[in-house]
């Protein structure tokens, strides 16, 4: 299975979080909206789960 990847220096962000989360893609959503919402004071909504799927990359293979 890929893993996936969540960076938060891709996303706009007045606090300019440096924060990567690599995992399995439920566990990296998860973790990603978890952060969104602690740190960032994000509701947690459908949308926003979407917002961050849709911001998931492949994480490069070993050595790539």
């Amino acid at each position: 299975m890929t893993r996936k990847v969540a960076d938060c220096r891709k996303a706009p962000s007045e606090s300019h979080c440096t924060l990567t989360i690599t995992g399995e893609e439920e566990e990296v959503l998860r973790a990603a909206t978890e952060h969104a919402v602690s740190v960032h004071q994000h509701e947690d909504t459908p949308e926003l789960r979407e917002m961050i799927r849709g911001m998931l990359e492949d994480e490069p293979a070993p050595g790539a």
